[in-house]
């Protein structure tokens, strides 16, 4: 009977041990994220992984600066301001850009493994590439002109250029907004193997219901959502929307649930919107930004949250705590 009982105890233990360790792991992965996520005045951001690190590239706030804000991190709790080389606002101006600072960075690696950057100059896209995130970076075209120049369409504004790879490698650039806060128009166009190169007959104009500015898509189960914000960005109007199709160039009719992201009833997230969506650890999540300050000048905060889908829709947005498992890759 003794040995019975302690091996029992012996076997009660171990199996103690193992769910201890378990719980360890899981808890070593599992992190509340910190709301805002980054102390820092920034908004429209794009977000890279690349070996174990997470690089978020934005917009410095107020309107703009003369370079990006550009964060790395291998934890997303402790984040770093780095310094990169291009784009500036000195470096990216041409005969078509007008004053505006350097804006909405869009960040991806291709298909070739580089890291290309497409971002608003002077109201324009420009174009770059580097081996690693944090460059150094150079115009992707060898004459250093504007992607996209800002008088392509006079009628609306050059700017928020986000860059879709669909499934079978194909890329699409999406971009556009309106002027004086109205009429915006979301355009696309497939991009040949550089990135960079493009017909400008294969221009399609896809604006889908209440469309301003901030396009980015999403496909799912064979779903293309493509994700952008309406509204007045320095107010608490603005808030992100979705629209559906089969294909990338739609036609596109809005979400059931559709906006589902917008200011919340007590103001703590104020004008939400020109976001990015990610996976990690399985799970998807959306990249934000939200007014913190809009006194006088705009600043703007950068926050996360989990975005869901389910029967063919975006579920609706509620901001809270985000509890994040970082599933590392192993060299």
């Amino acid at each position: 009977m003794t040995c019975i009982f302690k091996k029992s105890v012996r076997a009660i233990s171990v199996l103690l041990l193992v769910v201890l360790v378990s719980c360890s792991e899981q808890k070593k992965n599992d992190i509340v994220l910190q709301d805002p996520l980054i102390d820092g005045d920034f908004a429209d951001p794009s977000i890279v992984k690349y070996e174990d690190k997470y690089y978020i590239y934005a917009t410095i706030d107020p309107w703009g600066a003369e370079e990006l804000g550009v964060l790395e991190s291998d934890d997303f709790v402790h984040w770093e301001q780095k310094h990169i080389n291009w784009p500036t606002k000195e470096l990216c101006t041409s005969e078509t850009s007008n004053s505006s600072n350097v804006w909405a960075p869009s960040v991806i690696q291709g298909k070739d493994g580089k890291f290309y950057m497409y971002v608003s100059v002077g109201s324009e896209v420009w174009a770059g590439v580097s081996d690693h995130p944090l460059g150094p970076w150079k115009n992707a075209k060898s004459d250093n002109s504007p992607l996209i120049q800002g008088n392509m369409f006079p009628e609306y504004h050059m700017i928020d250029a986000e860059v879709f790879i669909d499934d079978d490698k194909q890329v699409y650039l999406y971009w556009g907004s309106g002027l004086n806060w109205v009429n915006g128009h979301c355009f696309v166009v497939p991009l040949k193997d550089d990135m960079i190169s493009f017909d400008e007959a294969e221009i399609k104009d896809i604006t889908p219901p209440n469309y301003f500015e901030a396009p980015f898509m999403v496909k799912k189960d064979g779903t293309y959502f493509l994700m952008y914000s309406d509204g007045k960005c320095t107010t608490e109007t603005y808030k992100v929307r979705y629209a559906k199709a089969n294909n990338p160039f739609g036609p596109f009719s809005e979400g059931e649930n559709s906006p589902v992201l917008t200011t919340s009833e007590d103001k703590s997230t104020l004008g939400p919107g020109h976001h990015s969506v990610f996976t990690e650890g399985g799970h998807d999540y959306i990249l934000y930004h939200r007014i913190t300050d809009n006194s006088d000048q705009l600043y703007r905060g950068l926050t996360i949250d989990s975005l869901n889908f389910s029967a063919d829709e975006i579920e609706v947005v509620r901001p809270a705590k985000t509890l994040m498992n970082l599933e590392k890759t192993k060299k």
